[in-house]
């Protein structure tokens, strides 16, 4: 599983694959229109998908003439599951720093100076 895992965060550290992790959660695309945005060669691209492949976080088929890459959940469900063993991080419910801070500020400017 380790080196599934090293796979997996290897190919989310570019920007370039996560830009196309996200193209693909619309649907599945074509090669050449996953190409399109990315100002890179056609081969660079293939590279990126090659990449993503492998660690398993899309699957690409030939139907015709024309590769499709699909993306594959459950490789980032892996990743996901790993990630969450560090559940001691919550995350931060902004609206209630928000009425803390509030509270804490209205609290500080109510007393005395000399109570500072």
């Amino acid at each position: 599983m380790t080196h599934d895992l090293d796979q997996i965060f290897a190919a989310l550290a570019d920007p370039t694959r996560r830009a196309i992790l996200t193209m693909l959660l619309e649907d599945d695309m074509a090669v050449t229109d996953v190409a399109e945005p990315f100002q890179m060669s056609l081969a660079a691209i293939s590279k990126h998908l090659t990449i993503l492949t492998r660690a398993g976080l899309i699957a690409q088929e030939k139907r015709g003439r024309v590769k499709w890459c699909k993306l594959e959940p459950d490789a980032m469900r892996t990743a996901s599951i790993w990630m969450q063993g560090f559940g001691q991080f919550e995350p931060v419910n902004l609206e209630a720093f928000e009425r803390f801070l509030a509270i804490e500020l209205d609290n500080d400017v109510q007393l005395d100076p000399s109570e500072r």
